[in-house]
């Protein structure tokens, strides 16, 4: 009987749910398919969802061996629902989650080794910044930080005399023409990525679930990296 992984990504508008073929001891894993979610519905579509995704390939949830989640950063509110559900799944089968980083997956959407810059366009003139040293030889990425940044100092970060050498990863069209109107072509390599997918963080979660990196769901947390709205506009009580 096939062994399954379900991967959610609720992050943002382009959200969405794989279910994947897993061996246990082998990181290869055969993604069966991937359904996209409607961004601002995704509490009522999630778990409606899932049952049709496994129904289509004639499996019940008792096949799901573990799930893989995205983290964060991203919408407050995608992120919740799709963590809550990740939990609800994981208790009642009681089986093992992947929490994985968006910008992991961003940094692992390239060929790049060494330390890896990846970069998410987070509005207001923001960005999230996450710096990873992906190993060259088995590709695997250690997080080095995790941040909120504004462009100016993504734009000192990048041109500072210490970057030299690493590589920059972005998900959005004009930050990769800004970095590279910057004039440090010869020092910074700059690969614009799609934004990852479920069938991403199925294959990074699979990758972690193999190394013993698993979350219980009472541990399970988002990755916001910024202050909701209602934090940053709140006023202060006297």
């Amino acid at each position: 009987m096939d062994s399954l992984l379900l991967a959610i990504d609720t992050s943002g508008k382009k959200s969405s749910v794989a279910l994947a073929r897993v061996t246990p001891g082998q990181l290869e894993i055969v993604v069966l398919e991937v359904v996209p979610l409607a961004g601002g519905t995704f509490s009522a579509q999630l778990v409606p969802q899932v049952a049709a995704l496994l129904e289509r390939h004639g499996h019940t949830r008792k096949d799901l061996i573990a799930f893989a989640v995205a983290s964060g950063p991203g919408s407050f509110t995608g992120l919740r629902v799709g963590l809550a559900a990740a939990k609800a799944l994981a208790e009642a089968l009681q089986k093992s989650i992947a929490s994985i980083s968006l910008l992991e997956a961003v940094a692992r959407s390239a060929a790049f080794h060494g330390r890896v810059l990846a970069v998410i366009d987070a509005g207001r003139d923001d960005v999230y910044v996450g710096e990873y040293e992906v190993d060259s030889t088995t590709a695997i990425s250690c997080m080095i930080s995790e941040r909120l940044l504004s462009r100016e100092d993504l734009v000192a970060k990048t041109t500072s005399a210490d970057f030299t050498g690493k590589a920059i990863v972005v998900t959005d069209a004009s930050l990769a023409e800004m970095i590279r109107g910057l004039g440090m072509a010869s020092e910074i390599q700059v690969d614009l990525v799609e934004h990852p997918d479920s069938s991403v963080i199925a294959r990074l979660g699979w990758e972690h679930l193999q190394r013993g990196q698993i979350v219980r769901p009472e541990e399970l947390e988002a990755n916001y990296l910024r202050h909701s709205d209602a934090q940053i506009f709140s006023k202060p009580k006297a």
